[in-house]
């Protein structure tokens, strides 16, 4: 029995013509043996590329930073410091708790020694993967954040494109 679905080796077939002869209505190009010749841009939406780094895009940090319509994003540009402060934090908190649940678990070991190497040992296993967790979700966070500005950006960029 044969897959229907190509394998993930083979590139989809591309359209007969680009997405800008397409919008034009001319007609459908010459067979594809006679394109595979030419250069094909896979990518051809018709939307024009952005030219530069995304952070050089629209008007200066400060501008948009008091642009009080928010049609600047400022995001993008600070996605970068926000992750670093984050991990910055996750980092101290990670020291704190560590230091402190060690200090409180050596603290038990006089009164109650089950109690005190049970908290050591939690210490040492818990705090590291919480520490971890925390850093997938801030990460996780930002990028959805960064992802949803792209997708803003990206449909205004479309939408002025497309007013006639």
């Amino acid at each position: 029995m044969t897959d229907p679905t190509p394998s993930a080796a083979t590139p989809p077939p591309l359209p007969e013509q680009s997405a800008a002869a397409a919008a034009a209505g001319a007609p459908a190009a010459a067979p594809a043996a006679a394109r595979a010749s030419a250069p094909v841009d896979p990518d051809d939406t018709g939307v024009p590329p952005v030219r530069g780094e995304a952070a050089d895009v629209g008007r200066g940090f400060f501008s948009a930073l008091f642009d009080l319509s928010f049609r600047t994003f400022i995001t993008r540009r600070l996605a970068s410091v926000f992750y670093l402060v984050g991990l910055i934090a996750i980092g101290i908190g990670f020291v704190v708790y560590l230091v402190g649940g060690i200090l409180s678990g050596i603290s038990m070991l006089w009164f109650n020694p089950g109690a005190g190497i049970s908290a050591l040992i939690a210490t040492v296993i818990v705090v590291p993967v919480l520490t971890f967790l925390a850093v997938i979700l801030l990460r996780f966070v930002i990028e959805a954040v960064v992802a949803l500005i792209a997708i803003a950006e990206n449909t205004e960029r479309t939408a002025q494109h497309t007013k006639r």
